[in-house]
């Protein structure tokens, strides 16, 4: 995977939630226009849902890795997309995301979302 990274001043689990509140990714995701899951409360591995894309798309995806305060990735409409972590950094954090390798404009989309919570968490 291509990663993008920044350091923040928030602590490592303020981050973490928001990487994980669906309700907090259209303020932070340049292509999320709106997200849900299915069956559960909150985000874990195999956990499936819906997002909306700013076209009002809806896709499925699927939660396929998740270590609770430290990453997660997800498919979306069974194509892998985007990991997301977090991980202690000084007296703050550094969160990063990653694409695959056949992604790479999309990192420029996820220093954006980078730059986003790192003000949603100031």
């Amino acid at each position: 995977m291509l990663t993008v990274e920044r350091d923040m001043a928030a602590p490592p689990a303020l981050v973490w939630d928001v990487l994980t509140d669906l309700d907090a990714w259209p303020r932070w995701g340049p292509t999320v226009q709106r997200a849900e899951l299915a069956e559960a409360d909150q985000l874990g591995r195999g956990e499936r849902g819906k997002v909306w894309t700013p076209l009002g798309v809806a896709l499925p995806f699927t939660i396929t890795e998740y270590e609770p305060g430290r990453h997660w990735a997800w498919q979306v409409a069974g194509i892998p997309a985007t990991r997301h972590g977090v991980e202690p950094n000084g007296d703050g954090s550094r969160a990063w995301m990653g694409v695959p390798w056949w992604a790479p404009a999309y990192l420029a989309v996820c220093a954006i979302a980078l730059q986003r919570i790192d003000r949603m968490t100031s």
